[in-house]
């Protein structure tokens, strides 16, 4: 499984150091507890509420890999290597 190797928060904007090749959305919303389970998470990702590269997305388990921008509910999270 993906694990967080480190997280730094900019105001809004954070940074999630990828440990692996990628991760997929619903596994990041949950491991930066933007949703409390799988459940939640694909709900969020489902109702259009989370944005990948400035666009909406709504594959569940898309991956996401260094360069990619993930937002949610305000806050922007950039995948790192």
């Amino acid at each position: 499984m993906e694990e967080i190797s480190s997280r730094r928060r900019q105001g809004l904007k954070m940074e999630f150091k990828l440990k692996a090749e990628f991760i997929e959305l619903d596994n990041l919303l949950k491991i930066l507890e933007f949703a409390t389970s799988g459940a939640q998470a694909r709900e969020q990702i489902q109702a259009g509420r989370v944005k990948v590269n400035g666009q909406v997305e709504s594959r569940i388990r898309r991956k996401l890999c260094p360069g990619d921008c993930v937002e949610f509910s305000g806050q922007k999270v950039s995948i790192v290597a």
